[in-house]
């Protein structure tokens, strides 16, 4: 009987890499490219965010943003309004502004005002979700707005 070899052929001596031949499969590199496509796209549009000048901007900020024929949202009540309001402010309370957008201009500057600078954040949010463009919400609110001396008005 002749003898079985006991060597093995230079092809069965390599061993296999896992790793690479997951890698060698043609689904996984499609999904590579894939995926890097789409990381590129992100970086390149930013993540589809709408371009906004800040997402927050201080009381002189906004002033000067103010001055320069931008829209002031109040999402106060109308209690707080009344009170105290920045001269040709709009006033939509913020659990209203989801149901009243189509009274806001998309073409316009709008800067998203409350008392201390909490709500106007949600605000700010929902119109970009609604897909406003150009808004900021004023850091601090209309407290930060009295306390840098910027005009106010009381009444209706």
């Amino acid at each position: 009987m002749p003898k079985k070899s006991t060597h093995r052929s230079k092809r069965s001596k390599r061993k296999r890499n896992p790793v690479a031949s997951f890698f060698r499969k043609p689904l996984v590199q499609l999904g590579i490219i894939v995926i890097a496509a789409l990381a590129i796209f992100l970086i390149v549009t930013g993540g589809n965010r709408p371009a906004i000048q800040s997402a927050e901007v201080s009381a002189d900020q906004a002033y000067q943003l103010y001055q320069q024929g931008a829209l002031v949202l109040d999402v106060r009540n109308q209690q707080e309004w009344t009170q105290s309001h920045i001269p040709n402010a709009v006033l939509i309370p913020l659990e209203e502004l989801p149901q009243r957008l189509d009274q806001l201009p998309h073409n316009r500057q709008i800067i998203v005002v409350c008392r201390t600078g909490v709500r106007s954040r949600t605000g700010r949010d929902i119109l970009l979700q609604a897909g406003f463009e150009n808004v900021t919400c004023l850091y601090g609110g209309i407290t930060a707005w009295q306390a840098a001396g910027f005009p106010t008005v009381s009444g209706p």
